[in-house]
């Protein structure tokens, strides 16, 4: 794709949209030979759609926010013919480093060049409750998402309760279990991860043996980084079902965002609706 003019989606909440940030990203679009029009601050104003966009002669939306928002932005622009900039302005970033690999905003703009962008549209994850661009969350473990909110807002106070509720929780909250998987735990876990990859949906099973375990893995899924929890990897899949045994609705994030969950949930691998600039090779 070709093309110069570019809105820019930042949000105040994310860890790097401070002023400061947001001027130096424009700063670094200039200089790599881009302009940008626009900035759109999120949520305070809303996500763009297809036909904003086009009314715009909008070349390139960039989106400089975490996860989250990220999930937000590029849900409004689903069916664009233009191409979607993930930038790094959160704490995991994790598209942005299936797209560019674990660079600065910085660096990823140097690789670009007015009229000779790369795209491609990444496997993602469809449910009845949308698309998940970095992966799905379920299980009791989801009940952390409150501690991280409380972190956020800098209450010490509720931040303290929601960490006893959530090991608790953790512990004794319903489990899930991956369906037509062999050799997976039979009372299920305490987080499941689904996470999209170019061959399939790659699974994995979490669980603990004792509430210091929980509270550990607890803090890991503040981070979003259940790399090092003991976990069972539960294969890869075009789809995957999950279950609660105990018939009751499922704690589930989808991109670090909460939503309701029933006592049985599908997910399934589809590509991406919108054109996502990438700049990693090989």
């Amino acid at each position: 794709m070709g093309g110069t003019r570019v809105w820019l989606v930042c949000n105040p909440d994310s860890g790097s949209n401070d002023e400061v940030a947001v001027e130096q990203l424009c700063e670094d679009f200039a200089d790599a030979g881009f302009h940008v029009e626009r900035l759109v601050r999120f949520p305070d104003e809303d996500a763009p759609s297809p036909s904003q966009l086009d009314d715009a002669d909008v070349d390139l939306l960039a989106v400089f926010t975490g996860d989250g928002t990220i999930h937000a932005v590029v849900a409004a622009a689903s069916g664009w013919s233009g191409a979607v900039l993930v930038l790094p302005g959160g704490t995991m970033n994790m598209l942005s480093k299936r797209q560019h690999g674990d660079v600065d905003a910085k660096t990823i703009l140097s690789r670009l060049r007015p009229g000779a962008i790369t795209c491609t549209r990444p496997s993602v994850i469809r449910s009845r409750h949308g698309v998940a661009l970095t992966g799905v969350l379920a299980g009791p473990g989801t009940v952390w998402n409150e501690v991280r909110e409380a972190m956020r807002a800098k209450d010490f106070v509720e931040f303290l309760s929601t960490t006893r509720q959530a090991i608790s929780w953790s512990a004794n909250g319903p489990k899930v279990r991956c369906a037509e998987v062999d050799g997976g735990r039979e009372e299920g876990y305490a987080a499941i991860t689904v996470t999209p990859q170019d061959e399939g949906l790659q699974a994995k099973g979490y669980y603990a043996e004792s509430l210091a375990d929980y509270a550990g893995q607890g803090i890991a899924l503040l981070n979003r980084d259940f790399r090092d929890g003991p976990h069972d990897d539960l294969g890869m899949h075009r789809r995957v079902r999950l279950t609660c045994p105990d018939g009751e609705p499922m704690g589930l994030l989808l991109d670090g965002e909460p939503f309701d969950g029933a006592a049985e949930e599908e997910f399934e691998m589809t590509a991406c609706d919108v054109d996502l600039v990438m700049t990693k090779h090989g």
